[in-house]
């Protein structure tokens, strides 16, 4: 299904605001009008339940709308909201991946009991052996399992090095000071303007444009919510 028709239109309008404001040299409107645009076509699609397709549009508006200001509410509004998709997403593929993983298993342990009873009744006088390597057998098979579904299983926290020092939420956009501590970009900046210029655990004095992306971090946080999608739940 196609997003509403309005919608379509009005995001059409704000990329054609855009290619003007950008043509004018007024790259800052002309990335908030692209940002508005992929942020309406995400939330389109999401209500059409189209979560991969919507998923992509708030990804592209979260990009845009990080370059041209870090720590607008515009920014935090639509990583609430892709953050939200993002765990839905993951719960539907958890449940499927459940599903099959439990499909297997039963599918793996009546296997393993049709070849004990053969096995059982060509080896007359030596049940117990049999018995016992069927047992060993269930039990490595139920190992294997439990380690395939780990992944989709929450645990109690993500962890520390994931997460902002001053927030304690996972990172999304992360940054790191002269000091080597690594903030979330919208915190430490509000941090700056509204308390002072100073990182707030070292007390050392900090300036925004010493700020550098900890690509490391952000790298090694998509790999975890890749792997552990339940982690996007926002409480």
């Amino acid at each position: 299904m196609a997003p509403n028709a309005s919608v379509v239109k009005q995001a059409e309008l704000l990329r054609n605001d855009g290619n003007h404001y950008f043509k004018k040299s007024r790259f800052g409107a002309a990335i908030d009008a692209y940002t508005e645009a992929h942020y309406m076509l995400g939330l389109a699609l999401l209500e059409k339940k189209e979560l991969t397709k919507g998923i992509k549009e708030l990804e592209r508006a979260l990009n845009l709308g990080r370059g041209a200001n870090p720590k607008g509410y515009m920014v935090e509004e639509i990583w609430q909201v892709l953050a939200k998709a993002k765990y839905q997403e993951w719960e539907r593929s958890s449940s499927q991946r459940s599903w099959e993983l439990q499909s297997l298993k039963e599918a793996c342990e009546s296997a393993l009991k049709e070849k004990h009873f053969l096995g059982v009744s060509e080896m007359e006088g030596f049940v117990d052996d049999a018995t016992t390597s069927h047992l060993k057998h269930l039990e490595a098979l139920e190992t294997v399992f439990n380690k395939a579904a780990e992944d989709d299983t929450p645990s109690e926290q993500v962890p520390d090095y994931l997460c902002c020092r001053i927030t304690l939420d996972i990172f999304h956009d992360p940054v790191i000071t002269p000091s080597g501590l690594t903030y979330e970009r919208a915190v430490i900046l509000e941090h700056l303007q509204k308390v002072g210029g100073f990182d707030p655990i070292t007390r050392e004095p900090l300036d925004s444009s010493q700020l550098v992306p900890n690509l490391a971090i952000k790298e090694a946080v998509e790999e975890y919510l890749e792997k552990h999608g339940w982690a996007y739940k926002i409480d």
